[in-house]
């Protein structure tokens, strides 16, 4: 498993270490993180991922998804994002797509009918695009709390990101100070991001 998560980030992330302790639950999560990424399109998963990861406070996911989302809308519009000022940045649509998956991560049994009937109505997302946005956002809830509850601190690769973007997401858990590590001592090589 960590030869695995190794050569596709560059080190062993910190999660997979916790994950260790299972590692059948992390090849499932897996599977089922891909099937809920499969129907949507790039932007609106990482939209929806950072939106929950950031309501959920949870360092590494804000941090390795707001990374992925600077490559797909800018960084100034992920700092707008993260400073509350979507509406600057974003489409009607979208606005209301991460007030919904916020609420999802925060409190899904607070959401009202209404409230999805609008994104139906005024929004014009199919029901199983708003199946799709909660599935995604509950789906980063079970990743992040599971983290959380285990003291998982994000990786410290995670340094290498410009001072105000690191500063901005560093929404949690500090970043960690340990160095990488590697299951191959004969290997440098370069950090990627996330999880």
């Amino acid at each position: 498993m960590y030869a695995r998560q190794e050569d596709h980030w560059g080190y062993v992330p910190n999660y997979a270490k916790a994950f260790s302790h299972r590692p059948e639950v992390l090849a499932r999560w897996g599977r089922l993180l891909a099937e809920l990424r499969r129907p949507a399109d790039d932007r609106r998963f990482e939209l929806v991922t950072f939106a929950a990861a950031l309501a959920l406070r949870h360092s590494a996911c804000t941090l390795a998804h707001g990374q992925k989302l600077v490559t797909l809308i800018g960084r100034d519009a992920v700092l707008a994002i993260a400073a509350g000022r979507e509406t600057d940045v974003l489409t009607a649509a979208e606005v209301a797509m991460l007030r919904f998956a916020r609420a999802v991560a925060l409190d899904a049994a607070g959401i009202e009918a209404e409230t999805v009937a609008a994104l139906i109505r005024d929004h014009g997302f199919s029901d199983e695009e708003v199946f799709d946005i909660a599935a995604i956002a509950a789906g980063r809830s079970f990743f992040t709390k599971l983290l959380d509850a285990l003291g998982v601190e994000p990786d410290a690769a995670f340094m290498a990101i410009d001072d105000e973007l690191r500063r901005t997401l560093t929404t949690g858990r500090p970043i960690s100070c340990e160095a990488a590590e590697y299951t191959r001592a004969d290997e440098a090589l370069e950090p990627g991001m996330g999880g």
